[in-house]
């Protein structure tokens, strides 16, 4: 199976090495200047008391021209504009495309640009940061890929795509609606990130403050129930699981938009909050608390945008 892995960051570089280190005829598209990075540095997996690495093959969005079997599309979404363009040569009559954004409105400009046949749902969990010398730092376990069609059907090129994660020791389940898993990490990610980003701490700081703990479980509320407006509702057991990471004492974990923002860097509050309250409008649920949340990111993204442009 020849598969393009667009992007080598911290997600989509974590699993294209996993799957290079397996064997596999794996490609990645990058940047001109991240590709003379990996060049010289190779491509580094670190952290949890391992160090690895692997020669990756390369390929610039000029250099792409021919179809791959497997795309797995692991940008932010303030680049997926120019990424489903570069990556357009790549996705034949026979291609699969797994993105590996958060949120939904990215499935959406798949479909309009590829048709939906031709691109899966996908739900990534790993913690990852790419580290200022340009290596992947695993701060976690997990490995964690959840795919599917988005019509539920587990087709013959689901069962080829998971036997080949499998074999690359990435944990791929298939669910039995991959858009509902889709909306329930959305949920947490937004939880997780409005929590942090609002108060400008991480968990720990937020949760230890006098007040924090009703935090959490305030946004949790709000974004399930715009998941279940929209058919999906969150189970018991997964509240609990976002309960249990957002509501814990002295924690020091962030989430990448967290990080993004704290460093002045653009952030993915439309992808994100922007879609979501929009859809909570649309459904008729109040979000007050993740309306700030969006605000307050909006502000932040302005002022970012105003910086670059003087």
């Amino acid at each position: 199976m020849k598969i393009l892995v667009v992007g080598a960051g911290a997600t989509g570089g974590y699993f294209g090495a996993l799957l290079a280190r397996a064997g596999e005829d794996v490609t990645f598209l990058v940047r001109p200047a991240r590709a003379a990075a990996l060049r010289e540095r190779g491509l580094r997996v670190v952290g949890r008391d391992e160090e690895w690495r692997v020669e990756p093959r390369l390929v610039t969005a000029d250099e792409l021209r021919e179809p791959y079997d497997l795309v797995l599309l692991s940008v932010k979404s303030t680049g997926l504009d120019r990424a489903i363009e570069d990556v357009a040569p790549a996705v034949g009559p026979d291609t699969a495309v797994v993105p590996l954004l958060n949120g939904l409105a990215h499935v959406d400009a798949l479909n309009a640009r590829f048709g939906a046949s031709a691109v899966l749902g996908g739900v990534a969990k790993v913690v990852t940061v790419l580290d200022d010398s340009g290596d992947i730092r695993r701060l976690a376990p997990l490995a964690h890929l959840a795919f599917g069609e988005q019509d539920g059907t587990v087709s013959a090129r689901v069962e080829r795509i998971r036997k080949v994660l499998d074999g690359a020791g990435i944990d791929a389940p298939v669910p039995a609606d991959v858009l509902t898993a889709m909306w329930h990490k959305w949920v947490f990610i937004t939880t997780f990130g409005a929590v942090t980003s609002l108060m400008r701490g991480t968990v720990g700081e937020v949760y230890d403050a006098p007040g924090g703990p009703a935090l959490g479980p305030a946004l949790l509320d709000e974004a399930a129930a715009v998941a279940a407006a929209a058919g999906h509702p969150v189970p018991e057991e997964e509240r609990a699981e976002t309960l249990a990471v957002v509501s814990a004492s002295g924690s020091p974990m962030v989430p990448s938009l967290y990080r993004d923002l704290a460093a002045g860097r653009p952030t993915e509050v439309e992808h994100l909050f922007g879609d979501l309250t929009a859809r909570a409008r649309a459904l008729g649920v109040a979000t007050p608390l993740l309306d700030l949340a969006t605000l307050h990111l909006r502000v932040h993204q302005h002022r970012v945008t105003a910086a670059a442009g003087a």
